[in-house]
């Protein structure tokens, strides 16, 4: 659930108050909103440590899926366009300052269509679209991982990194894990990107350099095909790294996405404690 806040709190912290968001302050003091959606088995808490580095001006909104952490016992949604409708409805009442959509992985993916479902209905576009890690929607190799075994489900966690291993060769913990990497990977696997005008919004392709997804040699190729979904300008930036680039850069990570969307914006120096 959502952490509750103290009577007084803005209006804006009571129309966030939905199960697909999870947010770290109440946003009274921002001016820019950050909407980051996660990975295929992620959740909204791989962008917590985040909060830790936003300036007073940008308040972090970090979409959860159903299936995990709080939202373990909730229904999964069905596909891409479940998805992404309901993320919309959870988001739409919070666009009323500008703002930016950062996706990882899948969550790449699901930032392209959000963006396209909030025009459909009218609701102001991103000032910026941040793409990290995936190649675009109708580009990027996909499989049939969704439908292999758990060997064959590990292996590949293994490659990309960011599982650890001791999760891995746990049987309890992998079967959790790969219980909500499957859910996914069949969305982002029989996810067929239709054909869409352009966005408006610079994108931004973060990337690691090795990463074996959107490594640097197929960011040569139009951005990893990103460019050619917006009218603006898309810009390439790489990290050491590989697939989860952004856990051991995370600091440069933030302090690019700061800049892009404000120049005058820098990160913060307040700290969380230890407690999830």
């Amino acid at each position: 659930m959502t952490a509750p806040f103290p009577p007084g709190a803005s209006a804006r912290a009571v129309r966030a108050d939905s199960p697909w968001i999870r947010r770290w302050d109440d946003g009274a003091a921002s001016r820019l909103t950050l909407i980051c959606l996660p990975h295929a088995g992620g959740s909204a808490g791989f962008y917590r440590p985040w909060a830790a580095l936003m300036p007073p001006e940008v308040e972090l909104l970090a979409i959860q899926y159903p299936g995990r952490e709080e939202r373990f016992e909730d229904p999964a949604v069905t596909g891409m366009d479940e998805l992404v409708s309901a993320v919309a409805d959870a988001v739409r009442p919070l666009l009323d300052r500008p703002y930016a959509l950062f996706g990882h992985s899948m969550g790449s993916a699901v930032a392209w269509e959000l963006a396209h479902e909030l025009d459909r209905r009218g609701a102001p576009g991103p000032r910026r679209l941040f793409a990290s890690g995936r190649a675009a929607p109708g580009t990027a190799v996909t499989g049939h991982l969704h439908r292999q075994d758990d060997e064959v489900l590990s292996a590949e966690l293994a490659r990309l990194g960011g599982t650890s291993r001791e999760v891995l060769d746990d049987p309890g913990l992998r079967a959790l894990v790969l219980g909500t990497v499957r859910h996914d990977y069949r969305i982002i696997e029989t996810h067929r990107a239709r054909p869409r005008p352009p966005l408006a919004c610079p994108i931004h392709v973060l990337t690691g350099a090795a990463d074996p997804e959107l490594g640097e040699d197929r960011c040569r190729d139009r951005a990893g095909g990103w460019a050619d979904l917006t009218t603006a300008r898309t810009e390439v930036r790489l990290f050491s790294g590989d697939h989860f680039y952004l856990t051991p850069r995370r600091r440069e990570v933030v302090a690019t996405v700061l800049r892009r969307m404000d120049p005058s914006l820098t990160t913060g120096a307040h700290t969380w404690p230890s407690t999830p």
